[in-house]
């Protein structure tokens, strides 16, 4: 394809997330494990993101205040169709199903890092 963007070997992460803590630190924690993981700290910069990298998995908090929310969720769907999906939320209330498996705060980052791997396999 013409628009294919350069390739990295390693999988590649997109990590969502508002809080600068957890994004900073699961960055910084999934590199370690050999992953190329690029970061934005709300839907907008995900999307510059995703137009400037290949992605192979988005790890994406669902309550953001800038393009969060039900219509992060409206937008993962419709136009990352090439990406997998991962959803963290410390409170998810939405008003419809969400087609992506939640994992809810707190959570582990070594658990965390296996759901990824077994994502990335397609399991």
């Amino acid at each position: 394809m013409a628009d294919q963007k350069v390739r990295d070997t390693k999988p590649s992460i997109l990590i969502v997330e508002d809080e600068d803590a957890i994004r900073l630190t699961l960055r910084d924690y999934l590199s370690s494990k050999g992953y190329s993981v690029l970061v934005a700290s709300d839907g907008v910069g995900a999307i510059k993101q995703l137009l400037d990298h290949t992605v192979d998995l988005i790890v994406t908090d669902y309550r953001m205040d800038v393009l969060g929310g039900d219509y992060w969720i409206k937008f993962l769907s419709e136009y990352c169709g090439r990406q997998k999906v991962l959803i963290t939320s410390g409170f998810l209330r939405p008003e419809f199903p969400i087609p992506y498996q939640v994992i809810y705060k707190p959570y582990d980052y070594g658990e965390l890092e296996q759901l990824i791997a077994k994502t990335l396999d397609g399991e």
